[in-house]
């Protein structure tokens, strides 16, 4: 079949999360299931930055915009040692900026436009380069607005008449809503701007025109699939999602074992180990983690660690809590890595400061150190509001890192919490609470301590999750059915 990603990132190219890292990997899965795979990205400043081979493809055109015409040109790569093309959507008044979305906190005004432009881009680059698209496969907010064309002004213009469209929601909370008047800008008829199609609350919203007119939709785990037809998680979108919950689904997202295994990880030589080499290669890269951290090096010690965005929404103010009740109270160490909330660079930066010896905290981001922090911590903290699919939690069981988790999202899915019955059947994984309490964590936490001071058993659990295959294969043959039955609910269309 011949699938088009249509996404705002997709690694190494561009990447500012869970996003870039799907988009960059699932396509080359496909490939080797027999799918013919493409991406198209809009060409960010970072693109030219990530250091692979781009060439023009030679083709230019225009988009209608409003009232006016704008430009790009059309650029070419591949996916790093893959046979999957990139093409690349260059116009350097959108796209030439600091960052993608926005700088210091507020979005860039003209989101809209820039993205109106991409989604009218792709579909002209479908038709320009002759790709034979059968089905695009759109992701995420930035890409909501391709299915609305496909239904309405495209609707009988070959080829798209013939092209389906999957969506993948990545987070509902990110919808892309816009004020009503750039509802001009798309060319779509105002008859589309009303409750039943593309207008929220009097504004525009290309994820609810994406969940009304894609002829499936996705989420990226099975329990997300079912949170967010329910308030809160739902973000107000529960009525165009129960309309079409019989179109929804959930897939786990996979694991690049390329990138995230002990084994070959080139951030742990030459300390690198495998399940059947666990306990001298952990050891080692938990000491050599600790001397990093500048903390007391001592394997005894249960070291807990966390990665990812300082925000709420990661569960940060449980675990600044938490960790301040511990540091007094529990022979534990703490690493954290990441950026965000100011509130909490302040709150962890005086936590580190007050208790050096149990607290090291790093407010950056390094993938290099985050490589080390899955291998040398002993367990790993992602105690989420709310999770679509997680990753960390995936790595974490590569690396014989033992996740805590709260019980939502992609979580659920991949973590089976230590209790009597999953011991006895060898299946536990992990630790996981349900309430979103600081007590919750702290005793999920008390759990864990408690079975990693009983040696035998903490390492059975580890074996087990570093035998879990949570690679991409597997969501792949998932995505493949998926598209097979996207392709046959185009055909029967879904407006109404």
């Amino acid at each position: 079949m011949n699938i088009l990603f249509a996404t705002s990132e997709a690694a190494p190219f561009s990447k500012t999360g869970g996003l870039g890292d799907v988009c960059g990997s699932l396509p080359r899965e496909l490939y080797t299931l027999g799918h013919r795979p493409a991406v198209i990205l809009p060409a960010f400043r970072q693109v030219y930055q990530a250091g692979l081979p781009i060439e023009s493809t030679g083709i230019s055109f225009e988009i209608p915009i409003g009232q006016k015409r704008v430009g790009c040109q059309i650029l070419e790569s591949h996916l790093p040692d893959s046979a999957v093309p990139v093409y690349f959507i260059e116009n350097h008044d959108y796209y030439d900026r600091p960052q993608f979305y926005g700088e210091n906190g507020e979005e860039y005004r003209d989101n809209c436009e820039r993205f109106v432009f991409y989604s009218r881009a792709v579909l002209e680059a479908i038709r320009q380069l002759e790709l034979g698209t059968e089905l695009i496969h759109c992701n995420d907010w930035c890409a909501g607005l391709i299915p609305a064309y496909l239904k309405t002004l495209y609707a009988e213009e070959a080829p798209f008449d013939q092209i389906a469209s999957l969506y993948t929601i990545h987070n509902l909370a990110y919808q892309g809503s816009f004020w009503h008047w750039d509802m001009a800008l798309t060319g779509i008829d105002w008859k589309y701007f009303n409750w039943r199609y593309m207008e929220f609350f009097g504004n525009l919203n290309f994820m609810k025109s994406a969940i009304v007119f894609a002829d499936t939709i996705n989420t990226v785990s099975p329990t997300y699939a079912q949170e967010i037809l329910h308030p809160p998680l739902s973000c107000g979108l529960e009525g165009a999602l129960e309309h079409r919950r019989n179109d929804l689904f959930g897939i786990i997202n996979g694991v690049d074992y390329a990138e995230w295994n002990p084994a070959i990880d080139p951030y742990l030589a030459p300390n690198n180990y495998d399940a059947e080499r666990l306990s001298i290669g952990k050891t080692a890269c938990k000491e050599a983690l600790q001397r990093e951290m500048n903390l007391p090096v001592n394997s005894g010690i249960p070291l807990v660690a966390a990665v990812g965005r300082l925000a709420d929404q990661k569960g940060f103010d449980l675990i600044s809590r938490v960790m301040e009740q511990w540091a007094t109270e529990k022979e534990v160490q703490w690493v954290i890595l990441g950026t965000g909330d100011p509130k909490y660079h302040q709150v962890l930066g005086k936590l580190a400061a007050e208790h050096p010896d149990k607290i090291a905290v790093r407010l950056e981001f390094s993938n290099e150190l985050a490589h080390r922090i899955e291998a040398g911590a002993d367990m790993f903290l992602m105690p989420s509001q709310y999770e679509p699919c997680g990753l960390n939690q995936l790595y974490s069981l590569k690396y014989g890192t033992v996740p805590i988790v709260r019980a939502t999202g992609g979580l659920a899915d991949t973590v089976v919490d230590v209790n009597a019955e999953s011991l006895a059947e060898g299946t536990a994984t992990g630790f996981s609470f349900n309430e979103y309490t600081t007590l919750a964590l702290s005793e999920a936490l008390n759990r864990a301590c408690s079975m990693f001071a009983d040696k035998p058993s903490w390492h059975k659990l580890i074996q087990t999750g570093m035998r879990q295959d949570w690679s991409w294969s597997n969501s792949a043959r998932e995505y493949s059915n998926l598209y097979k039955r996207t392709l046959a609910q185009a055909r029967q269309g879904v407006l109404s």
